[in-house]
């Protein structure tokens, strides 16, 4: 009887190793970017801080909430989505004779069910962990809510050390919600392994490339290094 990797080639278990690494340096990379070269997730960072510096001195304050319900709204609708994705994967992996149908449509060859139901178990895997982070960063964009309506006015003394508490679980409601945005960029870059193995090493290559040109070399992110006049 074969091994179940006996299926895959070397090539096949390079190109998703490949992948694996790819998603998680290029997290690294961006997280935790040098100081002469800062991604557009570390600019926005230090931005969020503003935003809850000048949080404090703003009345009234609905502006605030209403970008807070924006945010929350974005992480709910990702998180919808990566939840349908992971049923239609789920029914396909459900129903080997469909997918013995895609299997066919998809390439001439004779590869059993269980090559192609590996292929939609690594879809799978990005997939909930998109649902996961994109859930997790909408609970930590409804605890920042919360700690800003305890914010005082700039008049007390704990309103500028709460707006900081504010403005750090609004990084990491926007972290999670980048990590998610990767594992959908990962993911769908992962589907290209139903055409392939060179498609999935392309696809890795492309999706790294993509993501980190939008975090170190675009336009949004001169934009955010335009020099500013001097003040708050």
């Amino acid at each position: 009887m074969l091994d179940p990797l006996d299926y895959f080639s070397l090539l096949d278990l390079g190109a998703v190793a490949l992948l694996l690494a790819a998603w998680l340096l290029t997290s690294f990379a961006i997280e935790n970017a040098p100081k002469r070269r800062p991604s557009v997730s570390v600019l926005m960072a230090r931005y969020r801080r503003i935003w809850m510096r000048q949080f404090v001195r703003r009345d009234p304050r609905i502006f605030d909430s209403q970008i807070v319900g924006s945010l929350r709204q974005s992480t709910a609708f990702f998180a919808s989505t990566s939840m349908i994705a992971i049923g239609g994967i789920f029914a396909l992996l459900g129903n080997p004779e469909r997918l013995r149908g895609v299997a066919e449509d998809l390439s001439p060859g004779t590869d059993p069910v269980l090559v192609w139901e590996a292929k939609l178990l690594l879809i799978l895997l990005f997939a909930a962990n998109a649902f996961l982070k994109f859930v997790w960063s909408n609970r930590l964009f409804g605890y920042c809510s919360v700690m800003m309506g305890a914010v005082p006015n700039d008049t007390s003394p704990l309103a500028f050390a709460r707006a900081a508490k504010a403005a750090e679980l609004n990084i990491l409601a926007a972290r999670s919600y980048n990590r998610g945005l990767r594992s959908v960029y990962f993911g769908i870059g992962s589907t290209a392994w139903l055409l392939g193995t060179v498609p999935l090493l392309i696809a890795t290559l492309i999706s790294s490339a993509v993501i980190l040109r939008r975090e170190f070399t675009s336009r949004s992110r001169e934009a955010l290094l335009a020099v500013e006049p001097e003040g708050d």
